[in-house]
């Protein structure tokens, strides 16, 4: 029944994100907020990477952060569950003549085992929630160890169960959305484009202990914790100025305590020991 359930969540997913595809980049390509996120996540990654890495994404989707690891001289092998995000993906990657530096594949996060013929990595990436969409965390997080380079780097941009944001919604009476991520146990249903799959919370506690007899957590931080999520409308070209002194504060806060903990997202980046 388990394994029912798993592959009933994943077309589910798949679904949702093949059709989400058609509409992925109109849509948030021009939404600073998103923008921004990315470029956050983006200065955290290269902390970490040597030039020319090898590096493994998972969750891919239009390849936006594909193409701009490859236009810096890094090697990708970008995968995702979708056909519609894959074949945005390839798209892009022959218009910009990236086919040197871009590869691409079809892989759910629990077939990882086959991509080790691929690596050995120097990164595996997962954007925005990508893992967030799966109940078997931990099944995901114990291949990585096996794709990874000694001393590669793991990144990840996760949702946690309590953000700050969503929270403060209560006072606007939105009991639902403000307590939704307490109580996700058993998974919280979202939707894109009219589809419905589950998603999941996950804590940075939760992905240490999985990984912790081989991994070493080398950074911790919010992501939009004082900015406002993107699913806020227009803020950034509404309030400019208290846009860009809110990133300013994020930008002093987003390592600290309590503050890493409970933003929209956080990007935590572990180290293989050996």
């Amino acid at each position: 029944m388990n394994k029912y359930r798993h592959i009933r969540q994943e077309i589910d997913a798949t679904a949702a994100f093949n059709k989400q595809s058609a509409v992925f980049d109109e849509e948030y390509a021009h939404n600073s907020i998103v923008n921004y996120k990315r470029n956050r996540v983006r200065d955290h990654i290269l902390q970490f990477i040597r030039p020319g890495s090898n590096i493994l994404e998972l969750n891919a989707g239009t390849g936006e952060d594909a193409i701009y690891f490859a236009r810096s001289g890094h090697k990708l092998h970008a995968t995702d569950i979708s056909q519609g995000m894959q074949d945005t993906l390839r798209k892009k990657v022959k218009q910009q003549n990236l086919e040197k530096n871009v590869s691409t594949e079809l892989c759910s996060y629990t077939s990882l085992g086959k991509l080790k013929k691929r690596g050995p990595y120097d990164l595996i990436f997962s954007n925005f929630a990508g893992l967030n969409c799966t109940q078997e965390l931990d099944k995901v997080l114990c291949e990585f160890e096996h794709l990874l380079k000694p001393h590669g780097i793991i990144t990840l941009v996760m949702l946690p169960k309590f953000c700050l944001w969503e929270t403060l919604l209560i006072f606007k009476g939105k009991f639902k959305t403000a307590f939704r991520r307490f109580f996700s146990s058993q998974g919280r249903r979202s939707h894109i484009e009219g589809k419905y799959f589950k998603c999941w919370y996950y804590n940075p506690g939760q992905i240490t202990k999985i990984l912790q007899k081989s991994f070493t957590v080398v950074n911790i931080e919010a992501l939009c914790v004082v900015v406002p999520p993107s699913y806020i409308e227009h803020f950034a070209e509404r309030h400019p100025r208290s846009y860009r002194y809110l990133k300013k504060k994020e930008n002093i806060l987003k390592s600290k305590w309590p503050w890493k903990y409970i933003g929209d997202y956080y990007i935590i980046s572990l180290q293989k020991k050996n």
